[in-house]
């Protein structure tokens, strides 16, 4: 998270260091004046107790309560412009093509579909270098969070709902991902690598997966969709149609009958 690979996490790593800084401008005087205090006024032979001849100081209760609510003022028109400049939801401008993946939260796994290219993996995220990169994401389990902390915040995924993450890797590399929202027992492997490569790269990459002798049907996917622990990494050479959209609609309960269908 401090060491940002992408325009989405180096903008939130700078919200993270003013926020810090303006919180400073009250946290370190308060400590500096923790112990300034039990040493200016600490019982001795001198002056064994302090008795004040003022009941109250104008001046300290307005530096104690304008001070801070001046900072929670600047610091939460920050933080609310900056969650609406960094919606997971927006998309970003590039001249480069959005590249779309859907993702899909596992037992205890993660399921990239490529629609566009038709192909799909286990635990491998690979996307063109400074080309917007647009997840869709779902589970097909208990609730999961998405995490590629290089490049972007977190976002939860549950199952029956849709979410989306938009974010951008700036240079050519290989970043962790993983799920930090526990899971169950196969919750410490549950990651997986977001790889940057340059287009020709990612070109040779998608031909590499079309290679692969599985596809994945609707056979393929309920076997991977069983519980297992630390998956490698799998490729698929193609996908059942409308794979995505059938994992979100097996959890959408049907409308329940109103009391008048339900007395006649």
């Amino acid at each position: 998270m401090l060491d940002p690979k992408g325009p989405i996490a180096l903008a939130e790593r700078d919200l993270l260091f003013s926020a810090t800084a303006l919180m400073l401008i009250v946290v370190v005087p308060v400590f500096v004046m923790t112990f300034w205090i039990v040493l200016r006024y600490r019982a001795s032979v001198q002056n064994p107790n302090y008795r004040p001849d003022w009941d109250r100081s104008n001046t300290i209760e307005a530096a104690i309560w304008l001070v801070p609510a001046a900072l929670v003022i600047a610091i939460g028109t920050m933080v609310w412009q900056s969650a609406h400049k960094l919606d997971p939801y927006r998309a970003l401008s590039s001249d480069q093509a959005t590249l779309n993946v859907q993702v899909i939260a596992l037992d205890w796994k993660w399921l990239f579909i490529y629609p566009d290219h038709n192909i799909a993996t286990i635990n491998e995220l690979v996307f063109p270098v400074n080309a917007p990169l647009r997840l869709t994401m779902t589970s097909d389990t208990v609730m999961n969070s998405l995490a590629i902390p290089a490049l972007a915040g977190q976002i939860y995924v549950m199952a029956g709902m849709k979410t989306e993450l938009n974010l951008m890797a700036s240079e050519v590399g290989t970043y962790a991902g993983r799920n930090i929202q526990y899971s169950g027992d196969g919750f410490p492997g549950q990651t997986f690598d977001a790889i940057a490569l340059s287009e020709k790269e990612f070109n040779q990459w998608v031909a590499t997966a079309r290679l692969s002798p599985t596809a994945l049907d609707t056979t393929t996917y309920a076997s991977i969709a069983r519980p297992s622990k630390s998956n490698a990494v799998e490729r698929y050479r193609s996908v059942a149609p409308r794979l995505f959209e059938s994992v979100i609609m097996k959890y959408m309960a049907e409308t329940p009958a109103s009391n008048s269908d339900a007395v006649e």
